[in-house]
């Protein structure tokens, strides 16, 4: 998620001393002796960072293959492997390369979400993208002009923290689903219950058992601290659910988009068709400018709070921020996150952002981007592996989605003022809608309207950024779209 969610499962280490070897152009270049580090231990914590967020080269495919555009199109999971890969190989490249820190970038768990489920059925995966695309623009003119820190103060941290939160219960929601051990019941039923447990409130088949004990392993790793947690349950599950399968007449279709029976070849060549598949304003034909320009920002909200705050904690942990909690480079680092977000767009990967999975390899002890080089190579060099990461069922990689979710809450849900409640009744209401109206956006929406009238409600309306109550007003528009187009004979 991007997130702020595996932070939990990493090993804190101290940090390292000096070494006393002397200095040569690379050693100057990446500083590496003067922020109290070594290759062997840049090289070290870059595998570790890999290992950490490898989960994600599964993870995205599966999350962006399960939605449809307006014209039912499926993007090929072959091709998304290839594109999460490439993408953020790149990206954690360009960060560690030019900025100077050891924190590496990829697909964002939560924006993929939005792009899949919610912009992708409303137009083509191309305008779905194209939108990604325009919201890492808009970032990059932000950084630019110096407001996006302006927007990001607008924002209460309450607030912020309620919609790392409903992301976090929206991407489990998912996994639950995605996984089969959550259906929706069938209109026929007469039932206003719309979720049920399984098929008929019963759980059934191998695949759902794969995920059940998948979860139950994960979270076991994570309590007991294991670095890698979700990989190696990723993996291990998909080594068991091959097995199962190769043993036992499972339905192809019950394991949904992948079927894990072990592929005829390890190494392949990339399918990059993918890349470049992108329109930049075909969205806004399908959809109209209002809704268009709501889609951009929620995608570009949806990570600029969570980039935000992996950069300074990640840089806070390798002891790289001043007294100010500044990083060295930040104008740059600000910019490259902006770039990332643009190209894993145009990529067809979903907007690339910053992992706080990047603590693994500070607590290995990077600190600086030197260990970039390494998790980005790792990801280039997994694009040639392209047929293991084909052979994950979405029962083995699910759990993950679960475990994130919870994560994210546990580490936000605490920083939330209960006492006040103009801030706790909106963080509750964002919250609670972004699952239950399965949307990102109208989360967001509910949440900022609602804090805007509790404010004014209060007598506080002066404490309310004026960026806030415009970012408002866009919503308040949003939400009665209807009703302005029928008064305006629009529609």
């Amino acid at each position: 998620m991007p997130s702020s969610a595996t932070s939990a499962v990493d090993a804190q280490q101290p940090s390292p001393k000096p070494p006393a070897s002397g200095k040569n152009a690379l050693d100057r270049y990446f500083r590496i002796s003067e922020r109290g580090s070594s290759v062997a231990r840049e090289m070290r914590g870059g595998l570790a960072t890999f290992f950490a967020m490898a989960y994600i080269i599964v993870l995205n495919p599966i999350i962006l293959g399960a939605g449809q555009d307006k014209f039912g199109h499926q993007l090929d999971n072959g091709q998304l492997v290839t594109a999460t890969a490439l993408m953020a190989g790149l990206s954690t490249v360009l960060m560690g390369a030019i900025g100077n820190v050891p924190i590496a970038c990829a697909a964002g768990l939560g924006i993929n979400a939005v792009v899949s489920l919610q912009l992708a059925p409303k137009m083509s995966w191309p305008d779905a993208m194209g939108m990604v695309v325009l919201a890492g623009l808009v970032l990059m003119v932000l950084v630019a002009s110096g407001l996006r820190q302006r927007v990001m103060d607008a924002i209460p941290g309450g607030l912020r923290r309620a919609i790392a939160i409903g992301i976090g219960l929206f991407i489990s929601l998912i996994g639950l689903v995605d996984s089969g051990f959550v259906t929706r019941n069938p209109d026929a039923a007469h039932t206003t219950v719309p979720l049920g447990l399984g098929q008929g409130g019963q759980l059934q088949g191998w695949p759902v058992l794969i995920f059940v004990v998948g979860l139950a392993l994960t979270f076991i790793l994570v309590v007991r601290k294991a670095p890698g947690a979700i990989l190696i349950g990723i993996v291990t599950m998909t080594f068991v659910a091959i097995v199962i399968n190769s043993l036992v007449d499972v339905p192809g279709k019950s394991w949904g988009l992948s079927v894990p029976t072990w592929p005829d070849k390890i190494v392949d060549t990339p399918d990059f068709g993918l890349i470049g598949d992108v329109s930049l304003f075909g969205g806004f034909h399908e959809v109209g400018l209002l809704t268009g320009c709501l889609f951009v920002f929620t995608v570009l909200l949806s990570g600029f709070f969570d980039a935000m705050g992996t950069i300074i904690g990640v840089g806070e942990e390798a002891g790289l921020t001043d007294e100010n909690g500044q990083l060295p480079n930040m104008g740059k680092i600000l910019m490259i996150d902006g770039i990332a977000v643009a190209a894993g767009g145009a990529g067809s990967a979903s907007a690339n952002t910053c992992f706080v999975e990047s603590t693994a390899g500070v607590g290995e002890g990077a600190r600086t981007g030197l260990a970039n080089l390494m998790t980005g190579g790792l990801f280039l060099l997994a694009l040639v592996f392209t047929p293991l990461a084909t052979v994950v069922p979405a029962q083995a990689a699910t759990p993950a989605l679960v475990v994130v979710g919870f994560l994210i809450m546990a580490s936000n849900v605490k920083e939330i003022d209960w006492s006040d409640f103009t801030i706790a009744i909106p963080a509750f209401l964002t919250i609670i809608s972004m699952p239950f109206t399965y949307s990102i956006t109208n989360g967001i929406g509910i949440g900022v309207l609602a804090f805007i009238l509790l404010r004014i409600a209060d007598k506080r309306a002066r404490e309310i950024p004026w960026l806030l109550n415009v970012v408002g007003l866009c919503f308040l528009v949003y939400f009665l779209l209807d009703p302005i187009e029928q008064v305006l004979g629009v529609k």
